[in-house]
């Protein structure tokens, strides 16, 4: 799966992560219904640290689609919940 982090480009991610990444998108939404912006802050960090940690970086001039977009590291509340489908960021 290709993941795109807004603002910062793409990488190559295996399927068999998306379970662990799911924990981390259930908390985020948890938090923003709740809306708990310091929550919030810290889950969005640490699921955007966790895709860096286990994809592959493209290089800058791959032109392969992303078939999941993330938000930006400084994106607000708000705008992630323009984001959401659904169930959250993150099918399955």
């Amino acid at each position: 799966m290709i993941v795109r982090i807004m603002g910062e480009g793409q990488v190559r991610l295996a399927d068999s992560h998306l379970t662990e990444l799911n924990k981390l998108d259930d908390e985020l939404l948890a938090e923003m219904e709740n809306g708990d912006g310091p929550g919030f802050r810290r889950t969005l960090t640490a699921l955007l640290s966790k895709v860096r940690e286990l994809g592959v970086p493209l290089p800058d001039d791959s032109l392969e689609p992303s078939e999941l977009i993330l938000p930006a590291p400084e994106a607000t509340l708000e705008e992630v919940r323009g984001l959401l489908t659904g169930g959250g960021l993150i099918p399955g």
